[in-house]
């Protein structure tokens, strides 16, 4: 219909140099893109916020695993200049959605780099502010591990975003130490279920029982549940029945550009799972 269409004007690849003195220069070499991989509603199968992820593309090795990117990255100051890039192409690319009468959300992931000062809380704020995108567009996912690292210096940055009105989700779930209190400590509205749990629950038990403890967990705390790596509609109705909110992976749709998931949209007819799991 003419929002995807008014939305292909205004799509962009957004690929960057991230360059830097005392950077790794393997990272230097070839360009950053932005990927974006569509979040579905389990219950409804209509599309609910985008997942923001980088692509790295090596001039001779091609697409890099985005985890070597990260690792790489984050031994050196790229990560703060890359961490800088992603959050204004992906408010950027909120307002040109904006524009067009889309009202999709996007989510990205930072580091725990970033969430040791407060200098993304700054950022994210001058550039919601500088184009126009109301806070509950953007959300910020952190992991587990990254909470470990400094609980304190953490909590203070998410607390500010959190005050801004942009909401906090935990990624990974169940892979951390401590998750019981992290959900009860903090300005969470959604947790991940780890994909590392997902892709096994159709085929074991063990896995199966806990990602409906992990679902129940959530819900019982006002919490809303997505579960990431789902890969086949066996695996798509057990999470329904299980009551989980929402899903991503490549059951529904793999990571692509911004201007690959215009086409994407256009073509995707919702569907709703019927009856339990198989």
């Amino acid at each position: 219909g003419g929002a995807v269409a008014a939305l292909a004007a205004g799509a962009d690849a957004g690929e960057h140099r991230v360059e830097s003195a005392d950077a790794d220069p393997a990272v230097d070499a070839g360009e950053i893109t932005m990927y974006y991989q569509p979040q579905i509603d389990i219950a409804t199968g209509e599309v609910v916020p985008d997942k923001a992820l980088l692509r790295w593309r090596h001039p001779r090795r091609g697409m890099v695993d985005p985890e070597e990117l990260i690792r790489v990255a984050e031994q050196s100051t790229v990560m703060r200049l890359l961490t800088r890039r992603v959050v204004d192409d992906v408010v950027e690319q909120l307002a040109k959605w904006s524009a067009a009468g889309v009202g999709l959300r996007a989510a990205l992931n930072v580091s725990v780099r970033d969430l040791h000062t407060g200098e993304i809380a700054d950022q994210i704020a001058d550039r919601l502010a500088r184009y126009g995108v109301p806070p509950e567009r953007l959300q910020l996912e952190i992991t587990e591990g990254a909470l470990m690292a400094d609980p304190r210096r953490v909590l203070a940055t998410i607390s500010r975003l959190h005050r801004i009105g942009v909401a906090i989700a935990l990624d990974d779930f169940g892979t951390g130490y401590s998750s019981l209190q992290h959900l009860r400590r903090l300005p969470l509205s959604e947790v991940k279920v780890d994909r590392s749990f997902v892709l096994g629950m159709a085929d074991d038990p063990d896995d199966a029982a806990i990602v409906r403890s992990m679902i129940e967990l959530a819900g019982a705390l006002g919490l809303r549940v997505v579960a990431e790596g789902v890969e086949d509609e066996r695996t798509w109705r057990m999470l329904h029945a299980a009551g989980c909110d929402a899903a991503q992976g490549w059951f529904y749709a793999r990571p692509m550009p911004a201007q690959e998931l215009v086409t994407w949209l256009a073509r995707y007819r919702p569907v709703r799972p019927t009856g339990g799991p198989d």
